[in-house]
């Protein structure tokens, strides 16, 4: 599984158009619909923290968990600066661990297509179900074998600012269900006088439905539901990004993690 690196620097950069109020208010609308009301949640791959920190904002409190040391330090600074009190901690996902039972686990923006093996999503999974609250909620996204295939698959995306710049080159295979991104960035120095050429690679599996709902019931999670991304009607053929919700079934005994932080 890749760490964001050199994209750090420049991620809120290139993703400043993105809605991130949109997003926040989409998993409000899953609680709502759900009848859930939590109190304390898990940003699983967390990046630089606007998700963690809108929530933050609206009350919630808040962890953030990311295997990018880089896109940590970004996250803690920008919430020192709001004077949000936000955990942040670097770990892998795949062997994540907390203090205590969480009332609900988000991981969005395709971080889980970043585990590339079954076996290691599955691991993911089990450790979700672990450390969620009874009854607790389960919330991610995914990029869909679509999407690879017919949106990112041999293609390349470009963008150029003032003091960046990149080139996205995708390469689809889909015997494996890889994509690969291999992504050239040109980042300004502070003296403004030459840009810096970096380069990262990353991975993207594409997992079917068949394969996330077998995954989720051997973790010992139950299916809640599968959307097309900020609907709450079922996916589609041509869903490029999909919602699933799972929930915690099997603790009976209330432990709340961080109990004297919630009073």
């Amino acid at each position: 599984m890749e760490a964001y690196e050199s994209f750090a620097a420049v991620y809120d950069m290139f993703m400043e158009d993105t809605d991130y109020d949109a997003w926040v208010d989409y998993i409000q609308a899953i609680w709502e619909k759900e009848k859930v009301s939590p109190k304390l949640i898990l940003d699983l791959g967390c990046g630089t923290g606007n998700v963690s920190q809108r929530l933050a904002k609206k009350g919630y409190s808040m962890i953030g968990i990311d295997i990018s040391e880089e896109m940590l330090m970004i996250a803690k600074a920008k919430a020192q600066k709001e004077g949000l009190d936000i955990l942040y901690l670097m770990q892998d996902m795949r062997e994540f661990e907390l203090y205590g039972t969480v009332n609900c686990i988000i991981s969005l923006f395709d971080s889980l297509n970043y585990i590339t093996e079954e076996e290691d999503l599955l691991q993911v999974f089990s450790l979700v179900n672990n450390y969620l609250h009874p009854g607790g909620l389960f919330l991610f996204d995914l990029n869909t074998e679509y999407k690879f295939c017919h949106v990112l698959g041999q293609n390349v995306f470009a963008e150029s600012r003032e003091d960046a710049a990149y080139i996205w080159e995708n390469y689809y295979d889909e015997e494996e269900g890889i994509n690969e991104f291999y992504m050239n960035f040109f980042i300004q120095e502070k003296n403004g006088q030459r840009y810096e050429r970096k380069e990262e690679w990353h991975y993207e599996k594409a997992y079917s439905i068949e394969t996330i709902k077998k995954l989720i019931e051997k973790s010992g999670m139950e299916l809640v539901n599968i959307y097309d991304a900020f609907t709450f009607e079922p996916p589609k053929e041509d869903s490029e990004r999909i919602y699933v919700v799972a929930r915690e079934v099997m603790k009976t005994e209330q432990c709340d993690v961080f109990q004297e932080e919630l009073k």
